[in-house]
């Protein structure tokens, strides 16, 4: 499967799900058709038309439309601390990983709505949603593990 993070900082490379790829040039996002591709705010704003394609698209809540519509997505999945976004935390004290609604994964399961306590985090779980989201779709989930 195909999955990466599109404009990835640095630091977060140690912390990328198996078989995520980081992302840091547009020309990168036109080299597949991704499985499942998260951007980070930063990488929203540099997109172009006609570079995106893929499945599933993990992207910030509140993103303009006009951004929004580049997007070649089957499945749109928001995150950021609106009620509104699928993907959003319920504690920023004790993080704790709030899913909206049922979200479709790459094995063809779903991730119910519930809330994932998230434990100790290398960086503040506002931050981290992008990377959370990934190993949310991605990883196999088991009762009583925690997703990081």
């Amino acid at each position: 499967m195909e999955c990466a993070l599109f404009d990835c900082p640095a630091a977060w490379r140690p912390w990328l799900p198996p078989c995520v790829r980081g992302l840091e040039r547009e020309e990168e996002l036109a080299q597949a058709v991704w499985d499942l591709l998260a951007l980070t705010p930063s990488g929203l704003l540099q997109l172009e038309k006609g570079l995106l394609r893929c499945r599933i698209l993990l992207l910030p809540g509140g993103s303009p439309p006009e951004l929004v519509s580049l997007a070649n997505a089957e499945c749109l999945i928001t995150y950021g601390l609106s009620s509104r976004d699928s993907l959003t935390l319920s504690s920023l004290e004790a993080p704790v990983l709030c899913v909206q609604r049922t979200l479709p994964r790459l094995d063809g399961s779903v991730v119910e709505p519930q809330e994932l306590p998230l434990g100790s985090l290398p960086a503040p779980a506002e931050e981290l949603l992008p990377l959370l989201g990934l190993y949310l779709l991605q990883m196999p989930l088991t009762d009583g593990r925690s997703i990081w």
